[in-house]
């Protein structure tokens, strides 16, 4: 689940309040992971900034909104803006992180499916339908009110190379045997903190499941709301650090039109520079492998040394996670 406003960008969101019982999180913990993360998503979304709404419901796990301004419509979640899209052409006007979904393509040539966690309004998957007819899209969504929405309002038509599962995201991934040649992560969840990213989805103990659901040279690719250039411990650099203690490699792709970070961890050892994936990159449009217009401006974001604060910032485990006073996620 991309823009100059600064709004909270995330394609979907999914969570599981009965599943996972965690402990406790030591206070200072909590204090940086979810105030820190609160403060630093995009603006809340208004009708005065967004438009003429056009639709609104109240699902099980949101309050859902869509609305229309100057031929953009615009999915909203409790306020804040998860998917943007142009009504004249469904495929402009999202959100700048979603095309560094594409980057996988730079470490795994042999992609033919990938796992997405968070449908929203869906732009991730028509981007993938359009530019990589060949593969298939399975979607991870918990609500199945989003599905709907997505049907129609957004342009998403399930097919045989296009699937969707409501479930959590955990849960999906350890009944399922598939493997993928990408994942990406792109779920959040709505708190009285504001907009946060489902722990159980950010943890060692769920990086290590993931992995074992890629193919060889398979990539996770995993959006957040941040900076690389933090001093203090931040929510970007615990999930880089996280991430490390499982895949070899992450390296990060920040939007430039928002506080979005794309973190990109591989299966493969191999440390690429940025000279290596632009010939990788040349060859890839050269062969019409990859015919997104953007793809080799965005090349530009590749960042392979990791956050100044990743060190300082606190490893995430199932054992960290917030106190189940304030934010009721497990039981």
């Amino acid at each position: 689940m991309t823009s100059s406003e600064t709004q909270k960008n995330g394609e979907a969101h999914m969570t599981n309040k009965h599943e996972w019982g965690f402990r406790h999180l030591p206070f200072i913990i909590l204090h940086f992971y979810l105030l820190l993360l609160a403060t630093t998503l995009n603006c809340l979304a208004s009708p005065s900034s967004l438009g003429t709404p056009i639709f609104e419901t109240i699902s099980p796990h949101h309050h859902i909104l869509v609305y229309e301004r100057d031929g953009i419509r615009t999915l909203s979640f409790d306020g804040s803006m998860e998917t943007r899209m142009s009504i004249s052409d469904p495929s402009q006007g999202h959100f700048e992180y979603t095309e560094y979904f594409h980057m996988p393509w730079l470490w795994n040539g042999l992609i033919s499916n990938v796992l997405v966690m968070g449908l929203g309004g869906a732009s991730t998957q028509r981007s993938w339908e359009r530019y990589y007819p060949h593969v298939t899209v399975e979607t991870v969504e918990i609500d199945p009110v989003v599905l709907a929405v997505a049907r129609s309002y957004f342009h998403f038509k399930e097919s045989p190379k296009q699937k969707v599962q409501i479930s959590d995201g955990r849960v999906f991934l350890r009944r399922t045997e598939a493997r993928y040649g990408a994942i990406f992560m792109d779920a959040y969840v709505q708190n009285r903190y504001g907009s946060s990213i489902p722990y159980h989805l950010a943890t060692k103990e769920f990086f290590t499941l993931a992995a074992s659901h890629l193919t060889t040279n398979g990539v996770l690719a995993y959006n957040v709301i941040g900076s690389l250039q933090s001093v203090a411990p931040d929510i970007v650099g615990s999930l880089y650090r996280t991430m490390r203690t499982v895949f070899p490699q992450v390296y990060s792709f920040p939007a430039r039109s928002s506080r979005n970070v794309v973190l990109l961890a591989t299966t493969s050892p191999e440390k690429l520079t940025f000279s290596t994936i632009q010939n990788r990159a040349s060859s890839l449009i050269y062969h019409k492998r990859i015919t997104l217009p953007t793809f080799r401006d965005r090349l530009y974001s590749f960042r392979a040394d990791p956050p100044a604060n990743y060190l300082s910032s606190p490893l995430l485990t199932d054992d960290f996670a917030p106190v189940d006073g304030l934010l009721k996620t497990g039981n």
